[in-house]
């Protein structure tokens, strides 16, 4: 790896024909894939490995109950850090072509677009009001890509680096140090803190707790240092000073380090998913690297692809299969094939994976379809 042309070598095969680094297109499969069905499926060969194994396992596939970190927590924030990634992809040539006003339709448009899905996956107005939900994952999604984007347009790394201290350090002494109005005290209390107090004071129509909302108004303030942090990533990979294996290297130790000062930082202020603290944030993002890491190692260096092409299936249509599987119920879908006498014959656990396996294979059946016929949901 240390001459000329063993890093031009090693530099072309990190990227396919079109030039994409394909890791992050399996990645970006990954993620979705455990919420298009890989939960279920998951949860049901849990169960069928049983005992103290089994038991961690299916709880890696639900969130914390308020402090802490499962493997299903890092679902969410590692789609916002490839909407980050994503983010200088699209708006760094449309800076170079058409300037910021070009780069500013762009970001706009597709912020706008997400946003309303986000309604439209939440039932759109087909309740009355005030049983709308106005935020959730789609429009959490939506504003991180537009503040981060704004940041980028405006800001060099190093400005864009102080943006996302700024959020996390502004988030976690609001939190830590400022009283919280009527208790007179601070608090991480899921009915008690900073966050809850601005959702219930401010956020109007429907709360998925009731009284605040994981995706809520004032937790969107580090949610966006969790999509600065993908524009972190894509500055790395995109970067021709470094090797490949370099990149990879610094993707898997920083990621490391990040994660490991993340659950430090927990001590004092709680890693806690439903109001995204800035201690998660870290967590989340180490992990997000380490997996870009791993990936990156696999698939673009090693070039062992055959085995993510249903990721790539995948991550060339997240959000067609997201919203599908809102509005098409696969798992109902599911029984039509292996319901009725053929679970009774199964048996409960068995039963219960060939059930979620269908659904898993549905989504995938579309999706593959999607990309052999070159269909792609782009905003």
């Amino acid at each position: 790896m240390g001459d000329d042309a063993s890093v031009r070598q090693a530099s072309e095969a990190q990227t396919d024909a079109s030039g994409r680094v394909v890791a992050v297109d399996v990645l970006r499969g990954f993620d979705m894939f455990w919420l298009v069905g890989g939960t279920g499926f998951g949860i049901a060969v849990a169960r069928l490995l049983g005992g103290n194994a089994g038991s961690f396992l299916e709880s890696q596939f639900d969130h914390a109950d308020w402090v802490g970190f499962t493997f299903y927590d890092l679902i969410f924030p590692l789609f916002a850090f490839l909407v980050g990634m994503s983010l200088v992809f699209s708006l760094e040539k449309r800076l170079q072509t058409g300037g910021r006003w070009a780069a500013y339709k762009r970001l706009l448009r597709r912020a706008v677009l997400l946003f309303v899905m986000g309604l439209v996956y939440y039932g759109g107005f087909s309740k009355e009001w005030p049983d709308i939900r106005l935020l959730g994952v789609l429009q959490r999604l939506a504003l991180c890509y537009l503040f981060a984007g704004i940041l980028f347009i405006h800001l060099r790394p190093r400005g864009l680096i102080i943006a996302c201290l700024f959020c996390l350090i502004g988030y976690w002494l609001l939190l830590s140090f400022v009283p919280v109005p009527g208790t007179g005290q601070t608090s991480f209390d899921e009915h008690g803190n900073w966050a809850w107090y601005v959702d219930n004071q401010f956020l109007p129509g429907h709360k998925h707790y009731g009284d605040y909302d994981p995706e809520g108004l004032l937790s969107t303030i580090p949610a966006v240092a969790t999509c600065l942090l993908g524009v972190f990533a894509a500055f790395l990979l995109r970067t021709a000073a470094l090797t490949p294996w370099r990149k990879a290297v610094l993707f898997l130790a920083g990621g490391a380090s990040l994660a490991a000062l993340g659950y430090l930082w927990g001590l004092q202020f709680p890693v806690i998913k439903k109001i995204w603290t800035s201690s998660y944030v870290l967590v989340a993002g180490g992990y997000s690297f380490m997996l870009l890491g791993f990936f990156y190692v696999l698939v673009d260096i090693f070039g062992f692809r055959a085995w993510a092409r249903p990721f790539l299936w995948i991550g060339a249509n997240p959000l067609t299969i997201y919203m599908a599987r809102n509005m098409i119920d696969f798992n109902k879908l599911a029984l039509r094939f292996v319901g009725g006498n053929v679970q009774l014959l199964a048996g409960e656990e068995w039963g219960y994976l060939l059930h979620t396996g269908c659904s898993l294979g549905l989504s995938l059946l579309v999706v593959w379809f999607l990309y052999r016929k070159k269909i792609f949901l782009r905003l």
